[in-house]
């Protein structure tokens, strides 16, 4: 019988949980299906860092009670056994991000124990805090997945936009860097739900019918943590919605141009990493993928800002780039439970290169 992994991850929009099964040796993506979460669990996620102890611990166990139900639903909605699952890798919803907190910490949630039992497999969780423990970030994790299929081809950019921004380079003779570089969905993604009523902005079809306030995204440009040298990371509030309000709301704009505005942020904040952080010579090609890459207002800002660079998404690689991060962790979740590095202390600023990830077995 054939032996898969499955990957599943849940991003900083809180929308949804993504499921990949992935085949390890060779790498391929078999399936994969993002299950939309009910929006008042959606709420109560993006709020959960406001939580007292006990109605977080019980979000933590309801959360991976529904886990299982979504896997199995995924078993069942591809013909998959139980039996053909060898590991599940769950990155969990993150509730905290503090990794320069007076004590660095950063806190997922859903309980693994829950997919463990029921299914019957290993569950690999938890993967920041030993990268915390050793003296890095907790993040950016994909960077590690980047190297492991792009480090010996040409350099490449590969960013993923979700609800924040990041990026890797990776490539041949390369030293492998990567980190959040600012805002990706989320500030958008607000604009959208208080002026138009809508989750997103589809296709950037919105944005595409404004202006972008250039000078004001200058401005904010200049704000220390985009000049602050990697290793970097965020936590998903800190463009979220006191920083709408602070910046953009005050002097309040046309809606299609906020959206305008807000759009460009995003592309300029990748725009001017890379500027700063990415050598001339592997400044070839950005591979975008994550939520922000089906944003063609977005797409056509960042080639706006990059002329001289190739934007593309990782489909034309073969991966869905909505599948990328859950296929990641898939894939960690496989090296972690036969022991092989699984981490880029590079991307994350941690002593040394470890195993991620704390193994969860039912026997």
């Amino acid at each position: 019988m054939r032996k898969i992994a499955l990957g599943l991850m849940s991003g900083t929009s809180a929308d949804g949980l993504t499921v990949c099964a992935v085949q390890i040796r060779p790498f391929k993506v078999l399936h994969f299906k993002n299950y939309a979460y009910p929006a008042a669990l959606q709420q109560r996620l993006l709020t959960a860092f406001s939580l007292r102890a006990a109605e977080l611990s019980a979000l933590h166990f309801e959360l991976g009670r529904l886990y299982v139900k979504i896997v199995r639903k995924f078993l069942k909605d591809f013909s998959l056994s139980a039996r053909e699952i060898e590991v599940i890798g769950s990155h969990g919803q993150t509730v905290y991000h503090g990794p320069h907190d007076k004590t660095p910490n950063t806190l997922q949630i859903g309980e693994p124990s829950f997919l463990s039992a029921q299914i019957g497999c290993p569950v690999v969780s938890d993967f920041r805090p030993m990268d915390i423990a050793l003296g890095g970030e907790g993040a950016p994790l994909i960077p590690f997945f980047d190297e492991y299929f792009w480090g010996k081809k040409s350099a490449k950019i590969l960013l993923n936009v979700g609800g924040i921004s990041n990026f890797s380079v990776v490539g041949k003779k390369v030293k492998t860097l990567g980190f959040d570089v600012g805002p990706g969905n989320t500030l958008i993604d607000l604009a959208c739900q208080t002026f138009f009523k809508k989750p997103f902005d589809k296709n950037g079809t919105l944005a595409a019918q404004g202006s972008p306030d250039k000078e004001l995204v200058a401005r904010l440009l200049t704000q220390p943590y985009f000049s602050q040298k990697p290793p970097k990371s965020l936590d998903k509030n800190t463009f979220g919605e006191a920083y709408l309000k602070k910046y953009f709301l005050n002097d309040l704009k046309k809606p299609h141009d906020l959206l305008a505005t807000l759009t460009w942020f995003t592309a300029a904040s990748v725009a001017k990493a890379i500027a700063d952080f990415v050598p001339p010579a592997h400044q070839k090609e950005v591979i975008v993928s994550g939520g922000g890459c089906y944003n063609k207002t977005l797409l056509a800002y960042l080639q706006t800002l990059l002329p001289q660079i190739k934007v593309t998404t990782s489909l034309s690689y073969g991966i869905d780039p909505q599948a990328k991060e859950s296929a990641a962790f898939a894939l960690f979740a496989w090296l972690a439970l036969h022991r092989k590095i699984n981490h880029c202390a590079a991307a994350t600023g941690a002593k040394r290169a470890a195993v991620l990830g704390k193994i969860t077995l039912c026997k």
